[in-house]
């Protein structure tokens, strides 16, 4: 059967994200949005990190939070400021063992912020670091080598649907929903976003 692997991946992902609304927890969510628009009223930062591809799923968010007026970072960039008390960490990570995150988030409670842990195992380091968890599933068996970076260095490969995927696609796909949310709350529709889309970028 031509495509065979790409069909069954397909459809573990279909299944997968067709299951993701039963098992978000509302009153997680409704704490994080309140978290959120709080910090928004407040002029506080939001920052954000992830490693590797959930850091991928990071910059995405923060980019639509500074099309809704947030003022949002991307931990590691050059012109990330200094965190301070009452700021927020938003840190995504699926296995929340990933060092980089745990470091950047014990760092963060040290100077004050608000800790928001997006992950598939509450009870993780990341997971007791955090103010506020909620759960995305992904994997229900963690590697042996949890550091992003350690399993790049090594070579390690997992079968269908591998590492971090289906948490990585959840993510995505929670946050974009939690975006509709925002603007709903906030007033804030498409044409308002699209006045804070980047200009620069060429025709």
């Amino acid at each position: 059967m031509p495509l065979e692997a790409m069909r069954e991946f397909l459809n573990v992902i279909v299944n997968f994200i067709s299951k993701l609304g039963s098992v978000i927890d509302e009153a997680q969510v409704e704490k994080l949005i309140n978290t959120l628009i709080y910090a928004q009223a407040a002029k506080h930062a939001i920052f954000v990190i992830g490693a590797g591809r959930s850091g991928l799923v990071a910059r995405a968010f923060a980019m639509r939070l500074m099309h809704l007026g947030f003022q949002v970072y991307v931990v590691g960039e050059t012109i990330t400021p200094a965190a301070g008390k009452g700021d927020v960490l938003l840190a995504i990570s699926g296995s929340g063992s990933t060092g980089i995150v745990v470091d950047v988030a014990q760092a963060a409670k040290k100077v004050g912020c608000t800790v928001i842990a997006i992950t598939s195992h509450p009870e993780s380091p990341l997971g007791q670091l955090a103010d506020h968890v909620v759960y995305v599933p992904g994997r229900t068996k963690v590697s042996e080598t949890t550091d992003y970076f350690s399993r790049q260095v090594l070579g390690l490969h997992e079968p269908l649907a591998p590492l971090g995927t289906l948490f990585e696609i959840a993510a995505t796909i929670f946050l974009e929903s939690l975006v509709g949310e925002l603007m709903k709350r906030l007033g804030k529709t498409e044409e308002d976003l699209r006045s804070r889309h980047a200009t620069l970028e060429g025709v």
